[in-house]
C-alpha cells in the first residue's frame, strides 16, 4: 500500500467528528443531572496537547480532558486552566465527580471498555 490520503482515510486513520455522549452528576449529592458532552478521539490534537502540558509543566489530566472535551462543531470548551481552577481562582478547579466522568467517556470513546 502506498501512503497516501485516501488509503488512510480507506483505513479509518482519521478520528472524524467528535462523539457524543451522556455524563450523569449529582447536584450536591442528591438531585442527578444529565449532560452531553462531546468527546474528539485522540489525535493529532491531543499529541500535541499532551507534549505542550510537558513542556509547559502543567497538569497532562487537566491539558488531555481540555483537549477531548469539545463542542458539537468540535471547538474546545475548556483550556486546563478551567479545569484546575488557575484560570479563575475565584470558581476553583473541577469537581472530582465530573473530572472523573469526563475522563471515563473520553476512555469510552477511545477504546477502554468500562466495567458493567
Amino acid at each position: 500500500m502506498d501512503l497516501t490520503l485516501d488509503a488512510l482515510k480507506d483505513m479509518g486513520a482519521f478520528t472524524g467528528a467528535p462523539v457524543e455522549k451522556e455524563i450523569v452528576l449529582k447536584k450536591d449529592g442528591n438531585e442527578e443531572k444529565t449532560a452531553t458532552v462531546y468527546v474528539r478521539k485522540l489525535s493529532y490534537y491531543s499529541a500535541v496537547s499532551d507534549i505542550k502540558s510537558l513542556n509547559a509543566k502543567s497538569d497532562a489530566v487537566a491539558g488531555r480532558i481540555a483537549s477531548a472535551i469539545c463542542d458539537k462543531e468540535g471547538k474546545q470548551v475548556f483550556a486546563p486552566g478551567d479545569i484546575t481552577g488557575e484560570a479563575d481562582p475565584d470558581r476553583g478547579p473541577l469537581n472530582s465527580e465530573i473530572t472523573m466522568e469526563l475522563l471515563r467517556v473520553i476512555g469510552e470513546v477511545n477504546g477502554k471498555k468500562t466495567k458493567s
